[in-house]
This record gives structure tokens, sequence and C-alpha cells, in this order.
């Protein structure tokens, strides 16, 4: 895969490093040199320094090619120009942008952008950890729903799919166990002491917790 990203910071490196690693040809662009520095010495893409909304420079990292585009500086209105230069002028498949007030994610939204808003995330996450350990919101970005980890006991053992999912609330995504990941069948039963994904929604977590004998953390 040929991904583009704008911005060469904490987020932009780590996930050129990532990317990189996994294979993927990545493309960082920066306007400054000395950020590359965080992309270490085992980078093996390719850096260009400048604007990441120049088309020429674009031209030069063949954006053409690419199939993602990341705008993830430290500048809204730049991640933005960027995203629009990247969707509207070359027609690049996935355009994904980073935005830090959260007031404009929906106007980004609107644009038909890919959108991540790092405040709302780390908000949700620390959110999460008072509420519910075990609850994630913040993996859907809406927050209308959630992952939830419920650990098999006695009373769940033997349980099939079918019978712990619950219709229009909760469904069961996949069961983790010591030697893999299971993807279920509603026919699948569980085994004490497999931990069970599961995607819900989040007004229903207080009566989800009762169901399966859930302590709250607070």
């Amino acid at each position: 895969m040929y991904v583009i990203i704008v911005g060469c910071g904490r987020v932009g490196s780590q996930l050129a490093k990532i990317l990189s690693n996994e294979g993927h040809d990545v493309i960082v662009i920066d306007k400054s040199q000395q950020s590359f520095e965080r992309l270490g010495k085992t980078f093996n893409g390719i850096t260009l320094i400048g604007n990441g909304f120049d088309p020429e420079l674009l031209k030069t990292a063949d954006i053409a090619k690419a199939y993602a585009f990341c705008a993830l500086t430290n500048g809204d209105n730049t991640n933005l120009v960027a995203a629009q230069v990247a969707k509207k002028i070359f027609k690049v498949p996935k355009v994904i942008v980073r935005v830090y007030d959260p007031s404009r994610a929906e106007i980004y939204k609107a644009l038909g952008l890919d959108v991540i808003s790092g405040t709302v995330l780390f908000a949700a996450m620390i959110r999460d950890k008072i509420v519910e350990t075990r609850f994630s919101s913040y993996l859907i970005e809406s927050g209308e729903l959630g992952v939830l980890e419920i650990e098999v006991n006695k009373t769940l053992k033997d349980s099939s799919i079918s019978q712990i999912n619950i219709p229009g609330e909760l469904v069961v995504a996949t069961i983790r166990r010591p030697h893999g990941v299971v993807i279920p069948e509603l026919s699948t039963k569980v085994k004490e002491g497999d931990v069970l994904l599961a995607v819900m929604k989040t007004v229903s977590l207080d009566k989800i917790r009762r169901k399966f004998g859930l302590l709250s953390d607070f």
C-alpha cells in the first residue's frame, strides 16, 4: 500500500514507522528536516521537506499512486487544506484528517473527510477508565456504540453465542482464548476463562453489566 503522511510529529512519525515495518510504501512530508529524526535509523520510507498542500511537492511524492493520505500536522487549517487538495485535486481514495478542535470535526466530515479528533478520543478513553475499565466507547467514534469485555465464568460457560447475544443491544464479535482468537458462529459454545469482545449500545451498559454480573468500578 502506498501512503503519504503529512506531519512528522509524534503521531505522524509513529504511524510512518508502523506502516513501514509492515512493508507498506510510506512517504512522509514535513516542513522541518529535524522532525524526521523521530523516524529513527530503521525507517526505510521516503522523506520530503515542504508543505503538504503544495501540489507540485505532492506530485514529487507521486500522489497519483497513493491509496491513503493522512494529514497529521499540529494545525487544523493546514490539515484541512492538505486533505482537500489530496481528495479534490488528486482523488486519493482514503483521506484521513487529524483535528484538534472538536467543534470543527463535523464540518470536516461534511466535506467528505475521515476525521480523527484526538481531543475527543482521549477524553472518551479517560471516561472509560473512570466508569468501566472493561468498556471502550472511544473505539466507536459516535459514542453510541462501544466494545465490552466479558470474562466467561461458571454461570456463562457452555452457553452458545445466540444465548449470550441481546438483539439490538449486544453482539459478541470475537472470543479471546489462550491459544488465539475465534470469530464465533451463533452455535459456538463458550468455555470458562474465555474473554468475549462484544459490540454494544452505550445506553445499555448498566443493563448488560447487571445481566452478566459485571461489578461497577465505582
